[in-house]
């Protein structure tokens, strides 16, 4: 049973719905709530399902014989027995109004077909690759820093997350933590990740935005690194619209080129988001 059909039960009217043709439906595993605004789930992978980590997928529920389709990053990397989703919680959004009361046992559609920018085939070799993200935007990276490949194509990876509130960043922490603490991933990160989590209207970095702190140079203060090279950092971006378009300006100042899977370069956007 669907959480729309969960939702209906109470009436006595509970519909069901066929599965479209075309798109796997998949049985949640897990839920976890972080705000009342963010939350996280895993679900089973099907059999077979391959994707490149940091691409993104179509999911959807099982509510309507027309069900709505939204973009959403995988979050597991490549490697994990299932996939894993972080989400924001819209109250009148289509899907995302009654994906953010699904249940442990419950459906979840998916279409079979993965895309996106935000992988490494769209970056030319580096020595520092900068990850950065608000809000969401952290979940293509949540599967590029648990993906061994990450580490053997750089030196450095800096993930950097920018959200309204210190209780928003704490998806990424605890992912960064779970990583330095899980005996397998740690050998193969080592040293080498590096997070940058700031909050925009509270705490000690209060009003604070990456694009503010990259134009400075506080970020590279405070990590300890050079400011952005061509020659040798490359960066995935992934955030609301006007974060995407501000950082990209940004890289393209520092001489950065914006790349893609057919033509790799220094930098990618992924455009595609959750409505």
């Amino acid at each position: 049973m669907n959480a729309f059909a969960n939702e209906t039960a109470v009436t006595g009217a509970a519909p069901s719905f066929p599965i479209p043709a075309g798109v796997f439906a998949e049985t949640v595993t897990d839920v976890q709530h972080h705000t009342d605004t963010l939350f996280r789930f895993r679900m089973t992978r099907p059999a077979g399902f391959r994707f490149r980590s940091g691409e993104f997928v179509m999911i959807g529920l099982p509510n309507a014989d027309k069900p709505v389709f939204r973009a959403y990053s995988i979050a597991s990397p490549s490697w994990d027995e299932e996939l894993e989703f972080f989400s924001i919680k819209v109250p009148n959004g289509p899907l995302t109004e009654h994906l953010q009361k699904i249940k442990v046992g419950d459906t979840v559609l998916m279409r079979k077909k993965s895309t996106g920018t935000l992988v490494h085939d769209a970056l030319i070799p580096g020595k520092r690759l900068y990850l950065f993200s608000t809000g969401t935007g952290i979940a293509p990276f949540a599967s590029i820093i648990r993906d061994p490949e990450t580490y053997d194509k750089f030196e450095t990876v800096i993930l950097t997350q920018t959200c309204r509130t210190t209780a928003e960043l704490a998806y990424g922490k605890e992912l960064v933590a779970a990583i330095r603490a899980d005996e397998l991933m740690s050998e193969f990160v080592g040293d080498k990740l590096q997070l940058h989590a700031t909050a925009t209207r509270d705490g000690e970095t209060r009003g604070e935005r990456i694009t503010t702190l990259i134009e400075s140079g506080k970020l590279f203060e405070e990590l300890g690194l050079p400011p952005l090279d061509p020659a040798t950092d490359r960066a995935m971006i992934c955030g609301s619209m006007e974060m995407l378009k501000d950082t990209a300006a940004l890289m393209e100042k520092f001489g950065l080129v914006e790349g893609s899977n057919a033509q790799p370069a220094t930098y990618v956007v992924e455009r595609a988001f959750v409505g």
